[in-house]
């Protein structure tokens, strides 16, 4: 059976980002495990289960009342499907510093480690997705434990699908000899300028601090956009499709999306990649 590893941010994600690709795999008849970077149950953003709201750039509501509805199903703290997610901070081990006075044996121990849960753990994987939202920025585009998992499916030649402001750790997942982005000389896709907020950006802490539900941080903390054209490089390219109904770009190993329309479809291309070879798509 075909298995999927899906990552989640604790600081919110966006529900029909989760829902679509998940849809899909249910579908297909994938096995699916979820993890989240300290093993808390994930929690969906408040505005996207409300079939009100408007989004600010589109100036259109973004969620269906039926979406909204699946969402809500889906995060109902009664429904299991989301409780006991991998944690990856025990999972897979940490990097140490550089001052530290052992540094070497910790290196060494550092990558014993991640050679274990990659032969035992990871291979039995046949792919991962990032799913979008804010919370990603908060908690995993900074992630090393993220991005060594996204290394390791990389290195095994497997598929690595991400959406919206979850592409950034694509971005930002790199060996860390070269430190050259494994998306150099790659066209993908993911939250463009044109949809980001100027006020607004947010998060779902109620798993952390449910202070954190109120607090507004205005604009994204960094423009997705300009990250993905700089890691890119010369050769590749960072595709936006501004005024399409929806953009996702496979290169493979890597299928992108760039934002919630482009969910279901990001699912159906990483299906694609992976029951017809598909290697590109969207460009």
């Amino acid at each position: 059976m075909t298995k999927i590893l899906i990552v989640l941010s604790e600081w919110g994600y966006w529900g029909e980002e989760l829902v679509g690709p998940l849809e899909t795999f249910d579908a297909t008849g994938y096995q699916v495990d979820f993890a989240t970077p300290n093993g808390k149950r994930p929690v969906a953003l408040g505005v996207s289960m409300d079939p009100t709201f408007v989004d600010p750039p589109l100036g259109r509501p973004v969620t269906t009342q039926d979406m909204a509805d699946k969402v809500r199903q889906l995060d109902d703290t009664n429904n299991p499907r989301l409780n006991n997610p991998k944690n990856l901070r025990e999972w897979l081990p940490e990097r140490p510093y550089w001052s530290s006075p052992k540094f070497l044996r910790e290196m060494e121990e550092y990558y014993r480690r991640l050679d274990e849960v990659q032969q035992r753990d990871l291979q039995t994987y046949d792919a991962i997705l990032i799913v979008g939202g804010s919370g990603p920025m908060v908690d995993l585009a900074n992630n090393q434990r993220v991005h060594d998992l996204i290394l390791s499916f990389y290195q095994m030649g497997k598929p690595v699908a991400a959406e919206c402001y979850g592409v950034s750790c694509l971005a930002f997942a790199r060996d860390i000899g070269d430190r050259k982005s494994i998306i150099w000389g790659k066209h993908v896709t993911g939250h463009c300028l044109e949809y980001d907020y100027k006020d607004g950006t947010g998060f779902n802490g109620s798993n952390i601090d449910p202070c954190l539900n109120n607090i507004n941080f205005g604009p994204p903390f960094y423009p997705l956009e300009y990250i993905l054209r700089d890691a890119t490089g010369p050769d590749g390219q960072y595709h936006g499709n501004v005024g399409r109904p929806t953009s996702v770009i496979v290169d493979y190993p890597f299928i992108t999306g760039r934002s919630t329309p482009d969910s279901y479809l990001t699912g159906q291309k990483l299906v694609e990649v992976l029951e017809k070879g598909l290697k590109r798509y969207g460009w």
